[in-house]
């Protein structure tokens, strides 16, 4: 038996892993850090044998070397991040504060405990963004220069930065992720395909940022977590593993499909969601493309997405209107 700790525990992506981790590994006790912010929910994870809510700032230092230390901590997964792009423009101070100084606080806490012991891990889940934005063709990989768009991303790519550099100056057990867009079941309605399923099934109109044909390559969430969970297994420390599905769309070709699996789900004529398709003013500095070159982490960790598109969707639709 051994204790793992997920930061973002109780947030979309967090929560996932939580569930899987669970399923896959019984037997070991999850405590969950989460400061449970407006996009988190505890509910998703409420039940579960074994997993503990721990409500708390990843920036109390004290309160995580304390976890770390008497529950014996050997392995943490780090998701807990402001990261909704539009609120980072409003109000890029707590991006700066929970993503880039959060990531510094719960580095140092790491470093402090588990000096010494090669045995740890800190798995560090970032995203694409980082990267900024594509033409019509390429993909990022893990030599792709840096040039966020965003304050979101900029931060992002901050605390990227400090893992990198802890792990090069002190030697420390850190692992980094890049994943491409992620979508499924537990995800905040602020985002894009929660935001339309919501908005599709009452009947209200759907925004489409500028002309809809930004381009973004669709990760299903149960994939990202199992990447995540080879990662943390199998992956080299110091290593960063991009992470995507190698499908990418329109977005006005998504929400497309996304009116049709709504129509289907509620038994209603297609072309009903078309209808509430409405084009906005695009987002301020929005990027145009990102795709992810997952070669290393196929070729290195052995891990392959394993849910179709289609399928994603019709899971992801199934869960919000059960």
């Amino acid at each position: 038996m051994s204790t793992i700790l997920v930061t973002g525990g109780a947030g979309f992506i967090g929560s996932n892993l939580v569930h899987r981790w669970h399923r896959a590994h019984p037997e070991d006790n999850i405590l969950v850090v989460d400061k449970v912010t407006y996009a988190a929910d505890p509910s998703q994870i409420e039940g579960l044998p074994r997993v503990e809510l721990i409500r708390a700032d990843i920036q109390d230092r004290e309160r995580v070397v304390e976890l770390l230390d008497r529950r014996q901590v050997r392995l943490l997964f780090h998701l807990a991040a402001e990261s909704h792009v539009d609120n980072s423009i409003t109000g890029p101070a707590a991006f700066v504060a929970t993503n880039l100084l959060g990531t510094f606080s719960l580095l140092e806490a790491a470093r402090q405990v588990w000096a010494g012991d090669t045995g740890c891990r800190f798995v560090h889940v970032s995203t694409d963004e980082v990267y900024g934005a594509l033409g019509e063709t390429g993909a990022f990989s893990e030599t792709t220069p840096y040039a966020p768009n965003s304050p979101y991303s900029a931060t992002k790519a901050g605390s990227d930065h400090l893992v990198r550099a802890y792990h090069h100056t002190y030697g420390f057990p850190a692992i980094t992720t890049n994943c491409s867009n992620n979508y499924g079941p537990r995800q905040h309605r602020e985002k894009l395909i929660p935001l339309a399923i919501d908005r599709l099934a009452k009947g209200e109109p759907v925004p489409v940022y500028g002309d809809g044909q930004q381009v973004r390559d669709w990760l299903y969430v149960e994939d990202h977590c199992a990447a995540l969970e080879a990662a943390a297994l199998r992956g080299i420390p110091g290593r960063t593993y991009c992470v995507g599905g190698r499908n990418e769309w329109r977005n006005l070709e998504l929400l497309n499909q996304l009116c049709e699996a709504v129509d289907s789900r509620l038994g209603r004529p297609q072309g009903t969601g078309h209808r509430l398709l409405t084009f906005v003013r695009d987002r301020p500095g929005h990027d145009r493309r990102y795709a992810i070159d997952s070669t290393r982490i196929r070729t290195e960790l052995g891990w392959e997405p394993q849910v179709d598109f289609r399928e994603g969707l019709r899971r992801t639709v199934a869960w919000y209107l059960p």
